[in-house]
């Protein structure tokens, strides 16, 4: 599956989200290029994350396949250790949907580095095709629609600033423009980022 062409115009508004939170946050927003904080636990991602991680996986095979191969060797030792824990399918990649499938994905992998990332460097080797959550982290962001789903920002981050000060740096999150872009794309289900990285997840055609 091809990543939609929409894609681009949401990154590039997640990109000027987040520059625009960070102007704001001045001194608050500690993230820079290194700090692997929010690089480690497994998340949910949906058909649009995995579909551009697997396009990132393959212009990186053309642009550098040493690189590449070394990326997919830590995505497939990932699942070779948390796998067997995996709330899911081990053939397709899928998240299950059930009540307890959902519960034991909750404490799921929570420490574990992510593939995508140099333990030598603290740096995304997939970074211009990482998923939106990656994206959003750092600044203040409500990962609901729901206005009262209450702030989350990075532990890291807005240390000492009180709950206003945090308030006035809340990045803009176009929920609504991502799922439109899913919606349109036969990609149903939800991965993690080493199923999607070796080629399996959302989208994939069976």
């Amino acid at each position: 599956m091809h990543l939609p062409q929409a894609d681009s115009e949401l990154i590039q508004i997640m990109d000027a989200a987040f520059a625009d939170a960070a102007r704001r946050a001045g001194t608050w927003l500690v993230c820079r290029p290194g700090c692997s904080q929010c690089c480690h636990g497994a998340f949910a991602l949906n058909g649009l994350d995995a579909v551009r991680l697997r396009q990132g996986m393959d212009e990186l095979r053309a642009d550098n396949p040493v690189r590449a191969a070394v990326v997919e060797k830590r995505a497939q030792a990932w699942i070779a250790e948390h796998g067997p824990e995996f709330p899911g399918s081990l053939l397709t990649g899928l998240l299950g949907a059930s009540e307890d499938e959902r519960e034991r994905f909750e404490d799921f992998a929570n420490d574990a580095a992510c593939p995508a990332l140099d333990p030598s460097t603290g740096r995304c080797d997939l970074y211009a095709a990482r998923p939106l959550t990656c994206r959003v982290f750092g600044p203040p962001v409500r990962m609901e629609q729901d206005e009262d789903s209450g702030l989350g920002c990075c532990e890291l981050c807005f240390v000492g600033a009180s709950e206003e000060e945090i308030a006035t740096c809340e990045m803009e999150v176009p929920h609504d423009v991502e799922a439109q872009i899913v919606n349109t794309m036969n990609a149903k289900g939800e991965t993690v980022v080493a199923f999607a990285l070796v080629g399996l997840g959302p989208g994939v055609e069976r």
